[in-house]
């Protein structure tokens, strides 16, 4: 089976997701479907059935979390000798060439991918654009709206 990239500090949320679920939320809803079992027929008690289908979620997440945890290859770009080049966990500036707006991404994992965030997946097309690339050099990114044309002004590897 093929590892994914994944950055140390996705890895650390998805562990720490992990065991908040594990310690935390699993018996919380042991407690609840035991509490609602005292409560008499289980055919029509609507607190069980809600803590039981809330109990296949979180079992359904924790494997979830366990499978993609056990496929990964953690990258710390910090450890990296990049010499400049746009890498895998690198934060990289960027100017519009057209609107002269400037952003910030960061180059994730399929996981961890966030635009919200501003952190985008390493399968995405403007960090296929990015790879390789130094900072001054201008990249060329298909867009659904048409091509957009950017200058990578910095890039860290934080």
């Amino acid at each position: 089976m093929n590892k994914h990239p994944m950055t140390k500090e996705g890895a650390d949320a998805l562990q720490e997701e992990l065991n908040r679920l594990k310690k935390i939320e699993r018996p919380r809803i042991t407690e609840a479907i035991a509490e609602a079992r005292e409560h008499g027929d289980l055919k029509e008690n609507a607190e069980y059935h809600a803590a039981r289908e809330q109990q296949g979620l979180v079992e359904a997440r924790i494997k979830q979390i366990e499978s993609i945890l056990s496929h990964v290859q953690i990258i710390d770009v910090t450890k990296l000798a990049a010499n400049g080049k746009v890498v895998f966990g690198a934060t990289v500036t960027l100017v519009n060439l057209d609107t002269e707006e400037e952003v910030t991404y960061r180059i994730v994992g399929n996981e961890e991918a966030d635009l919200k965030h501003n952190k985008v997946s390493v399968g995405s097309p403007i960090a296929r654009a990015l790879i390789g690339k130094e900072e001054g050099d201008e990249i060329r990114v298909q867009a659904p709206s048409g091509a957009i044309e950017y200058e990578i002004v910095q890039v860290q590897y934080l």
